[in-house]
């Protein structure tokens, strides 16, 4: 079934089943078809979702949907009924629906949603942390990476027998943008780079003033100190004016006084363009206004970050300013804060999932799950399947022995067990990885190591997705929204749809019925002359012959010998469907004025050759209307037929107390 068929098909949508009692207070059953109860809840849900800002819970309204959601109810009922449940090909495909929803909602709720919340909430804080690093180069052996843990871990004891935070940071630290400013790195603001997640949360996290534990990075090992977190500076778009000053600051104060002149003047009302074109010294940007571009924090020196993001309004301007490079005088374009959450969710969703802390986070949950679910191993197990193997077993020459082992390797929850022979057909399946793993000199042990911990997770979360039912009623409900889709959209099919389109004697019966429901309104039949340019002359001449002649005269007449000067065609038209002929007085030998055909640029023009009164269609005529209407009238004869088979009984009590209004 299309996504398009179900869309049109199911109208209503549908949450939980409750038990077959009208009354649990909390959720109260509102109507019950044959023993299937449909509770408060369900159909609140249905109600809301289905209405939108228009679900008032007025009486009238609550009436109409209630009659929309019984008769909906009815047809599945019916569908089950005619177990349409038990066809096959129909499970197939809400297996596949259900794997492909349980693929995206378990990562989604557990994990992308969270982390996405996370960031969103750290990018609303700038957070100013000191540093001291000890760099571990990429391609240091685990004995090397080892050597400068312990290195850190002797800083930290130094930390902690008096040394000040600031003295370790100039004596050891490896950064050599911070070391001299003991260790001090500035502000920073998420979402930092992926191999930085664990910087980034210690940034944010750790209590001010506090040093934290030894944090791993990209750049290699870290103690941190969070100085101070203010709220984000956001984006600020900037221009400015330059005045330059000496390496050497021999000039210093001479640039001083110029750039002091500059801003006097803009206070005094000279224009900013004109400033920067008679003064401004950096040549990048002094041919477009000063313009230096939108940025956040860390873009440039502190001092001129500090000023812009100080000026209170767009046009607004501070100075002068001291840099490096000199005196600046900023003229502020325009500010950003943080956007909201709703817009700037979906590129936070790209750069999560990009990130190392995607798959920290899911490794996480694998953990959280293993431990809900009381996740027993039997290490003996693989022990002993690693003792069996060859180096064949890095090559595409391996195979998964033919019987496989029944011997459990793990278990979660009650009943959900893996084996052994389970994990081999999986490594089996790894080829490729196996192969790799092997060339990247890993050992045999290693190797079933690494694969052993990807299909501990894959099959970890399998077991959690099999849980989703019970744990997420949201999830249930879409599961069941499509589920009574599939089943309505099968018996509508063959109960409404095609029986409409086949049943030829039924349609044929309806249609005489109500054949004075499909009549032609006025008719012409209209014939369009077409003139090529070497009969443009004759036009006149054709129009008069024409008009008091047929199509067949007309034609005999002015194409002669091997001179085809006219073209003719002839429909049938009806009223309202050509507004030119429209316009028209509608009689027999009625001419329309001459026009020129847009695509050919030739002459032509029409007449009416007859004038056709309001008649029925034929049955071939009309078919399409026919069929439509005859689908409409064989559902209300179902969903009479229904109501008579089925016995509904609605708690108008509990209905009652759902009006609003």
């Amino acid at each position: 079934m299309t996504k398009q068929c179900f869309t049109a098909v199911t109208l209503l949508l549908t949450l939980l089943l409750g038990t077959q009692s009208w009354a649990q207070k909390s959720d109260p059953v509102l109507f019950i078809i044959e023993d299937a109860p449909v509770k408060v809840s369900e159909f609140r849900y249905i109600y809301d979702k289905t209405n939108g800002d228009n679900a008032n819970y007025s009486k009238a309204s609550l009436e109409e949907y209630m009659d929309l959601y019984v008769k909906f109810k009815l047809k599945v009922q019916k569908a089950k009924d005619m177990q349409l449940d038990t066809i096959s090909s129909l499970q197939q495909e809400l297996a596949g629906y259900r794997q492909q929803l349980a693929d995206s909602y378990l990562l989604d709720r557990e994990v992308t949603d969270r982390l996405i919340e996370q960031a969103y909430e750290r990018q609303t804080q700038d957070a100013d942390i000191s540093h001291v690093l000890l760099r571990v180069p990429a391609n240091a052996t685990p004995e090397d990476t080892l050597t400068i843990y312990k290195r850190m871990q002797s800083i930290q004891q130094e930390l902690n027998n008096g040394k000040t935070f600031e003295q370790l940071a100039t004596t050891y630290s490896e950064d050599p943008s911070s070391k001299n400013k003991g260790g001090r790195v500035g502000f920073i603001t998420a979402v930092l780079p992926s191999g930085f997640y664990e910087l980034e949360s210690t940034a944010y996290e750790l209590p001010l003033g506090q040093v934290s534990d030894i944090v791993r990075s990209g750049f290699g090992y870290h103690l941190v100190k969070v100085n101070e977190r203010r709220a984000a500076r956001g984006m600020i778009e900037v221009a400015h004016i330059l005045i330059r000053k000496d390496k050497d600051g021999s000039n210093r104060e001479r640039a001083q006084q110029v750039a002091q002149k500059v801003y006097d003047e803009l206070r005094g009302g000279m224009n900013f363009e004109e400033a920067v074109k008679r003064y401004s010294e950096d040549q990048l940007t002094a041919g477009k206004n000063g313009y230096l571009g939108e940025f956040g924090i860390n873009k440039y020196e502190d001092a001129f970050e500090d000023a812009a993001f100080s000026i209170a309004e767009d046009g607004g301007i501070v100075g002068p300013v001291e840099t490096k490079a000199g005196f600046h005088i900023i003229k502020r374009i325009s500010k950003k804060g943080i956007q909201p959450f709703n817009e700037i969710k979906g590129r936070l969703e790209q750069k999560i999932r990009q990130d190392e802390r995607f798959q920290l986070a899911v490794n996480s949950m694998v953990n959280r799950i293993k431990k809900d679910a009381g996740f027993r191993e039997n290490e003996k197990a693989l022990m002993t399947f690693k003792d069996t193997l060859s180096s064949d077993f890095t090559t595409f020459r391996w195979r998964a022995p033919e019987e496989a082992s029944k011997i459990d390797l793990f278990t979660l929850g009650n009943a959900y067990n893996v084996t052994v022979g389970d994990f081999l057909s999986y490594a089996q399946s790894a080829a490729r990885q196996r192969i790799n793993l092997g060339r990247e000199g890993k050992t045999i042990p290693e190797v079933v190591d690494v694969l052993y911990q990807e299909f501990q997770k894959e099959r970890v979360l399998k077991y959690e997705e099999a849980q989703l039912e019970n744990k997420y009623p949201d999830f249930k409900a879409l599961m069941r929204e499509y589920e009574e889709g599939i089943l309505l959209f099968e018996a509508t099919k063959r109960l409404v749809w095609d029986k409409a389109s086949q049943d030829t004697v039924g349609l044929r019966q309806f249609y005489d019925k109500n054949n004075s429901n499909y009549m032609w309104e006025d008719r012409i039949v209209v014939t369009s002359y077409t003139i090529s340019s070497g009969g443009a002359a004759q036009l006149e001449e054709i129009r008069e012959y024409a008009e008091t002649r047929t199509m067949e005269e007309t034609l005999a007449k002015f194409n002669k010998g091997d001179k085809e000067r006219i073209q003719a065609t002839q429909k049938t038209v009806e009223r309202g469907r050509n507004k030119q002929l429209d316009a028209l007085e509608w009689s027999v030998g009625t001419l329309g004025k001459s026009r020129v055909d847009r695509d050919s640029q030739l002459v032509a023009f029409d007449k009416i050759e007859s004038v056709v009164p309001p008649q029925s269609k034929s049955l071939s005529e009309a078919r399409g209307y026919v069929v439509a209407d005859y689908q409409d009238y064989l559902e209300k004869e179902w969903v009479k037929e229904l109501k008579e088979e089925y016995d509904v009984k609605v708690n108008k009590r509990v209905f009652n107390k759902m009006v609003k209004k």
